[in-house]
């Protein structure tokens, strides 16, 4: 056995201390971070996605904001999927191809203005890709990781979970659309997404 802690090089998440104190037993590197994989109990932690409510820390899912007056042509430049009719306060699923058609990533494009998108990344350096094409091609965008941290709500229960904390307003939330809230005078952005 052997133990793998924070570091520069492995930053934990803003949920790290609760993660511990609920019982995580192993974790994996994802983007550079320490992500949960189990609580100890396999069974049950299926039990309560299939019959419960079950909530994880990926925050490892960063966020790629893509800023500026040219955000929505890098986001399109990105992905082959057609992202013109995307509205503000909605999500796409997006495929993002390298110059050989390869897959390299999966997020979910989030449109939170006009010149404002985030990523939401699985596990490779986005950030630095999108970065290299938007100076490659001249483009007024500013490429970051803003501070966002990731927590998902998921099961057959999850919806009234959400709602006794925000309000119905969440059930109105279409798939892959988002809205802004507050908790505990903490801005959130929660989003529908599965």
């Amino acid at each position: 056995m052997f133990t793998i802690s924070p570091s520069a090089r492995l930053r934990p998440s803003p949920f790290y201390g609760a993660t511990l104190a609920e019982g995580v037993c192993a974790m994996t590197s994802y983007n550079n971070m320490l992500m949960p994989t189990s609580y100890g109990d396999p069974d049950e932690e299926y039990r309560r996605l299939i019959e419960g409510v079950s909530m994880w820390d990926v925050a490892v899912e960063r966020q790629v904001q893509l800023k500026g007056p040219d955000a929505g042509r890098l986001a399109q430049i990105l992905s082959p999927r057609d992202l013109s009719a995307c509205k503000v306060g909605q999500g796409k699923y997006v495929p993002l191809c390298n110059h050989r058609g390869v897959l390299i990533n999966d997020p979910i494009v989030m449109k939170r203005g006009d010149d404002l998108y985030w990523l939401s990344i699985a596990d490779s350096n986005v950030w630095f890709w999108a970065e290299a094409i938007a100076c490659e091609r001249g483009l007024d965008v500013e490429v970051s990781e803003p501070d966002v941290s990731p927590l998902a709500v998921q099961g057959p229960k999850a919806e009234e979970v959400v709602a006794a904390l925000f309000g119905d307003w969440v059930r109105d939330l279409k798939y892959f659309w988002f809205a802004d809230a507050r908790i505990d005078g903490i801005p959130v952005v929660v989003a529908r997404s599965g």
